[in-house]
């Protein structure tokens, strides 16, 4: 396991890890997860690559910034580590709300990027809908925490994969249990005030990737199909028995992909 390093950033810390050398290839989290999620990922591409995956704020050992998370704030939290590492150019995918602070990481510094992973995520704003239900989790978070992080992991896997993987759903329980509810509300408000970014997908002139469950309930192939014709230069990995937790539920295939991916930027 690489070792755990910290920055200070506005009077919080940030928490990182780096293994490998060569092209920088940046791992970003999703909600209630933490760099964490990436082991298995970095084991197998720092052979090749230098991986560095980053503790967003108020997630895994690094500090809530602020009572509402933006994916812009995010970003500059990621470009602190980055500039501390004096890294000016990488390839970053993101898992979840990871490729919508990617997207958001994107449009505020696109002179950093040599390639873009939107992994179970994509571009768009919350719909009039999505906001409601973003309001509604964060009042059942708000009354207990713990039972909302309990009943929300489960269902980002396919339910034959809700059996598949127990251990795996019980150590992301465990770990996202350790996230204070004003961090999870901080990240839920974020998400929901987030803009639209797809022209950020028609603007970019480098290779963008998207890895999509046929299975996802939250990526539905009716939001992500009209977004894969966007960019210049796309990829796109489609998993048949995958709903949004893709590094778990099909790990083969998504490392093996994203390791192309990146040898090709």
């Amino acid at each position: 396991m690489p070792k755990t390093r910290f920055i200070t950033y506005k009077n919080s810390t940030i928490s990182y890890q780096s293994e490998g050398k060569g092209q920088n290839l940046i791992l970003l989290h999703g909600f209630l997860e933490n760099r964490n999620i990436w082991n298995k990922f970095s084991e197998r591409l720092s052979k090749k690559y230098r991986v560095i995956a980053i503790d967003l704020p108020g997630h895994g050992e690094s500090d809530m910034q602020s009572e509402v998370h933006t994916m812009e704030l995010m970003a500059e939290s990621v470009r602190a580590v980055l500039h501390y590492l004096a890294i000016d150019k990488a390839v970053f995918v993101g898992h979840s709300m990871g490729g919508y602070m990617a997207l958001a990481f994107a449009d505020l510094f696109p002179e950093m990027i040599e390639g873009l992973g939107i992994f179970h995520s994509h571009a768009l704003a919350d719909t009039t809908e999505g906001k409601i239900n973003r309001g509604r989790a964060i009042q059942v978070v708000k009354d207990n925490h713990k039972s909302f992080i309990s009943m929300f992991i489960p269902d980002l896997f396919t339910k034959e994969n809700q059996v598949k993987y127990t251990e795996e759903i019980k150590n992301l329980q465990e770990q996202a249990r350790s996230i204070s509810k004003e961090s999870v509300i901080a990240s839920l408000e974020g998400m929901r005030h987030r803009t639209d970014k797809t022209n950020v997908l028609s603007k970019l002139d480098v290779p963008i990737c998207f890895i999509i469950g046929k299975q996802d309930p939250r990526t539905t192939l009716d939001i992500m199909l009209p977004l894969i014709s966007i960019p210049k230069h796309v990829e796109v990995l489609m998993l048949n028995d995958v709903a949004h937790m893709g590094y778990i539920e099909d790990f083969e295939t998504t490392v093996s992909f994203i390791d192309g991916f990146v040898s090709r930027c």
